[in-house]
């Protein structure tokens, strides 16, 4: 009796769906753990992806009117500290930068030079932008204002899993200010339908639009939107979301603009984004017990098969001699 065949990935999704994903990711060669617990050190392959779909994404953003910039990646506790309900969200996930340089001591390395103020290594840019938005808005004329910033950002992991939860990993991070509440709330929406798009049209990864609950929401916004992606283990994956923040931040970071009736008003403020993340997602929607499986607008190869098949009349190289049978 024949033995059925074994399959490349050991164990099998039903076998042990979470561990199926860790040895997928291995045998793809897509990233591996580093020696810095809870971060990644993303491979070629993994990082052709990741090229993929931000070049992708980086069109839709431009063509909707955006444009990119960046913001430092260390932010003054001083920043997290003007908006409470933000930094209460993110206090227990944050690294923080006490010191300005090492000294070597009885053969170590030792940090000296205490900082003046702490520096967060940034979880989310809101705080630093916002600062930056309250220099660059005056007037209405200056508004809508559409940034994106493509970066690196590090929310402390107990739990890290390559792609899906590691402590530092890529994202991009929309970031608006509006004149009005209901341009901003537009704006919260066209960018949330731009993920479900993305997912749909480019990802071949199946989607679920929604609002978050109020438990749920980006810490300080006053409305959150999801694409939470369905993939095989029956489970679903926050891929993406956009925050609608009032005028929250803009309190906190003095983003004021004088109005067209000469008045000084608060602006109305958004962020939204999307990681690494979507690599994982990609992952456990479409590959099987075999290894990996890509759709192929983020496949950074592409391998076409082309059938040559002669007409009737065409004599093929490839066709066998002809022989003159008889029967005797």
């Amino acid at each position: 009796m024949a033995k059925a065949p074994q399959n490349a990935i050991s164990p099998t999704r039903e076998e042990n769906f979470p561990e199926w994903y860790q040895q997928v990711v291995r045998a793809a060669d897509l990233a591996e753990n580093s020696e810095v617990r809870g971060c990644m050190v993303i491979k070629p392959w993994g990082y052709g992806v990741w090229e993929l779909l931000q070049q992708q994404l980086d069109t839709i953003f431009k063509e909707t009117g955006h444009k990119n910039a960046y913001f430092p990646l260390l932010i003054p506790v001083s920043y997290l500290e003007k908006e409470a309900a933000h930094v209460e969200g993110f206090a227990t996930e944050c690294a923080v930068v006490t010191h300005h340089r090492l000294e070597l001591q009885d053969g170590k390395m030792v940090p000296s030079g205490t900082l003046t103020e702490p520096y967060v290594i940034r979880p989310t840019s809101e705080t630093i932008i916002g600062a930056a938005f309250a220099r660059w808005v005056h007037s209405y004329r200056d508004l809508p204002l559409l940034i994106n910033q493509w970066a690196n950002v590090m929310r402390w992991e107990m739990r890290p899993r390559l792609f899906l939860r590691t402590a530092e990993f890529l994202w991009q991070e929309g970031h608006t200010a509006h004149e009005t509440a209901e341009e901003a709330m537009e704006e919260t929406k066209r960018m949330h339908e731009v993920y479900e798009r993305f997912l749909t049209d480019h990802l071949a990864v199946p989607v679920i639009a929604g609002e978050k609950t109020e438990a749920e929401r980006f810490p300080g916004a006053l409305n959150t939107f999801t694409v939470e992606a369905m993939v095989q283990d029956r489970k679903a994956i926050q891929a993406g979301t956009s925050h609608f923040l009032g005028q929250n931040f803009s309190k906190a970071a003095g983003i004021e603009f004088e109005s067209r009736e000469g008045k000084r008003e608060l602006a109305w403020t958004t962020s939204w984004g999307v990681s690494t993340r979507l690599i994982g997602t990609l992952l456990m929607a479409h590959s099987d017990d075999d290894g990996f499986v890509l759709p192929p607008r983020v496949a950074p190869t592409q391998v076409v098969i082309l059938p040559v098949t002669p007409s009737p009349s065409t004599k093929s190289p490839f066709s066998p001699p002809a022989r003159n049978w008889r029967r005797d």
